[in-house]
C-alpha cells in the first residue's frame, strides 16, 4: 500500500520513534544508506526554500538516487493543469513525489490520485518534516523526548499545528501561547509565563508568513510584540532550556539576536536535522523498515 506524508499523522507512535533514531543514525554516518539507488523523487517548489530545498535535494542524492527538482512555474500545474493530472503522470516516471505550496488541498489531491508516496514539504496549514527535524534536535539535546515539555510562542501557524500534531505523538508536552486573534482554533492557548514554566525548549516563528496581508502586518507586529521569544521569558523556562526556531528569522523581532546566536540555541542544528530527518522519511516511505 502508498503511503503518504501529509500531516504526520499518518504515523505510528512507535513509527514515529523509530524514524527519529534512524534520523540520528543517518547522521552519525551521512552516507551508510544507498536506499534510493536507481529511484528519481520529483521535488516540487511552488514557494521560495532555502532549508527544504537543500536538505531535500541533498538527502535524496545521498540516499543514491536522483533529485528531480521542479519551480514554480516550471510544471503545467502552473498553467491550469490539474492536481489529478499531475499526479498520474509523475507517479508513471518517478517514485515518490515531495511538493511545497500554498494549497493543503493541493498535496491531498496529488496523494489521492497517484500511486507513489507524496510528502508534504509545507503548506499553509502544516509543516510536518520541520516538526520531525524538531523532534530529532530534542531527542540529541536530552536524551529522551518522554516527558519533555516544548512551549511554542507567538503566531499560531502551520508550525505550531504540526508540533502538536507530532509533538504530542512522541510524548512530548507541546504548549501554545498566542494572542487570542492569532490562536489555533482547535488548540487551547494558555497565558505567556505558564506556557514557558517549567519548559525544556522555547519556540518560536516568523510572525510574518507567506499569505498575509500587507495592509495587516503592522498591527499584526503589534499584537505580537509581547510574545517576543527574549533573554527574559527564557529565564522562566528550565535552566538547561534550549531555543528553537524554524526559520528564516527577524532577529529584534520575534526573537532577539542575543537568543538566536546564543549558546542556548539549538536553531542550527534543527536546520541540519531537516537533511537527516527527510532522509529517515524518505527510506520509511520508499523501502520501509
Amino acid at each position: 500500500m502508498t503511503r503518504h506524508f501529509l500531516t504526520g499523522a499518518e504515523l505510528r507512535p512507535d513509527e514515529l520513534e523509530r524514524l527519529v533514531e534512524r534520523a540520528i543514525e543517518l547522521k552519525a554516518d551521512r552516507l551508510v544508506s544507498r536506499a534510493l539507488a536507481g529511484k528519481s523523487v520529483a521535488l516540487v517548489f511552488d514557494l521560495p526554500s532555502t532549508r527544504t530545498r537543500v536538505s531535500f535535494e541533498t538527502g535524496v542524492y545521498e540516499l543514491g538516487g536522483h533529485p528531480l527538482v521542479l519551480r514554480e512555474g516550471e510544471l503545467q500545474l502552473s498553467r491550469g493543469e490539474s492536481p489529478r493530472d499531475t499526479a498520474l503522470v509523475l507517479s508513471r516516471m518517478v517514485q515518490a513525489i515531495a511538493i511545497r505550496t500554498r494549497s493543503h488541498e493541493t498535496v491531498e489531491a496529488l496523494a489521492r490520485h497517484g500511486s507513489v508516496p507524496v510528502i508534504n514539504m509545507l503548506t499553509r496549514e502544516h509543516h510536518p518534516c520541520q516538526a520531525l527535524a524538531d523532534l530529532v534536535t530534542l531527542r540529541e539535546r536530552f536524551g529522551r523526548l518522554e516527558g519533555l515539555k516544548l512551549a511554542y510562542v507567538g503566531d499560531g501557524n502551520n508550525m505550531a499545528r504540526s508540533l502538536v500534531r507530532l509533538g504530542t505523538m512522541a510524548g512530548v508536552e507541546v504548549v501554545l501561547s498566542s494572542p487570542p486573534q492569532f490562536a489555533l482554533a482547535d488548540v487551547d492557548s494558555v497565558p505567556l509565563e505558564e506556557a514557558v514554566r517549567g519548559a525544556h525548549a522555547l519556540y518560536t516563528d516568523v510572525w510574518v508568513s507567506m499569505g498575509d496581508d500587507e495592509a495587516a502586518i503592522n498591527h499584526k507586529r503589534t499584537l505580537l510584540a509581547a510574545y517576543r521569544l527574549d533573554e527574559e521569558l527564557l529565564a522562566h523556562a528550565e535552566d538547561e532550556a534550549i531555543v528553537l526556531h524554524c526559520l528564516p528569522a527577524h532577529p529584534g523581532e520575534e526573537i532577539t539576536e542575543g537568543l538566536l546566536y546564543g549558546e542556548r540555541s539549538a536553531v542550527w542544528d534543527q536546520a541540519e536535522n531537516r537533511l537527516h530527518a527527510q532522509k529517515a522519511l524518505l527510506e520509511l516511505l520508499l523501502v520501509g523498515y
